[in-house]
């Protein structure tokens, strides 16, 4: 005989359980939100309206805006109605179409990253060939890869998921439907998701940043070729906010993944995860704007266009 209770919804425990925190935490984490949506969305306007960002880096940029909009919006709405709400409960169905989407957005911009990082490298490495090489094609082609190696890491995780049971306690110690903390809940055999979290994850993730760090050794290389100290300094200025936000978002993943399990701790854990699900696809859209001489003359003329229209 089963005693086993087949669990039908997960409740999420979320960032603290105390009353007084709900309401401001609530309107800090929807300034936050608000914002990634207002940088992210303003830079693809930007991008689409100025015609002199046309060009292949705003075209990827474009897209890494877009899987911050969508990657963020699998988690904060959900995260903002649990503050104001006394039941945290998410739907069996519900956790793992959360889980997949946030998987198919973050693997898809592991690899728009690394994708961002070889367009750098032949736009300062073979300038003349920059047009032929990184054509309209190319660029669709590599975007639409990224998307797909998303998919497929999505598709291969989730679908795993949903053969384990899960039954007895359905609480998740944390604020939205990771899978660690699924795996945990799981009264199924997880040996073999927790090998595919492990290959998958150390597959793309090591993939993607050898191609990043080749690309940026072989850019040092052909900058520090540059005779004129202000053309060593503008040739890398064009490629500081990526190497920025590549920095950080690798740093996390590496911070959250390849740590000692003796470093381990729930608080710890959620302030990474806040940082990771949360705050990077906020910092995107203002690392890009602030670094970015095209970028932040394009945001000047619309400006200017608006206040004589206004006028």
């Amino acid at each position: 005989i089963d005693n086993h209770t087949t669990v039908t919804k997960f409740i999420l425990i979320g960032l603290t359980d105390r009353l007084e925190l709900q309401v401001p935490l609530f309107v800090t984490f929807f300034l936050i939100y608000l914002i990634t949506l207002m940088g992210n969305i303003g830079m693809i306007l930007v991008i689409q309206i100025d015609p002199q960002l046309h060009m292949p880096m705003y075209f990827f940029l474009s897209n890494l805006s877009f899987l911050d909009v969508c990657y963020s919006s699998t988690i904060a709405p959900n995260m903002l109605v649990n503050f104001l709400v006394e039941s945290k409960a998410i739907s069996y169905s519900g956790c793992i179409t959360q889980y997949g989407f946030f998987v198919v957005f973050v693997t898809t911009e592991i690899f728009l990253l690394a994708v961002m990082a070889y367009d750098r490298y032949v736009a300062i490495c073979n300038p003349l060939l920059y047009m032929v090489t990184m054509t309209k094609r190319v660029c669709i082609t590599l975007v639409v890869g990224s998307y797909f190696s998303g998919l497929i890491n999505s598709l291969i995780n989730t679908s795993n998921l949903q053969r384990l049971s899960f039954c007895d306690s359905n609480v998740i110690n944390n604020f939205y439907c990771d899978l660690t903390s699924l795996l945990k809940l799981s009264c199924s055999d997880v040996s073999v998701n927790e090998r595919l979290l492990f290959t998958c994850g150390s597959l793309f993730e090591m993939s993607t940043f050898l191609i990043i760090i080749i690309s940026y050794i072989l850019i040092v290389i052909a900058v520090l070729r540059i005779r004129s100290v202000q053309g060593r300094h503008k040739t890398f200025a064009t490629c500081a906010s990526h190497l920025t936000a590549v920095t950080i978002f690798h740093g996390t993943i590496f911070f959250m993944y390849l740590r000692p399990s003796t470093s381990y701790s729930l608080d710890t854990d959620q302030i990474a995860s806040v940082f990771y699900t949360i705050v990077i696809p906020m910092l995107n859209p203002l690392i890009y704007s602030l670094r970015n001489r095209d970028v932040k003359c394009a945001v000047r003329k619309l400006l200017s266009r608006k206040v004589i229209v206004t006028q």
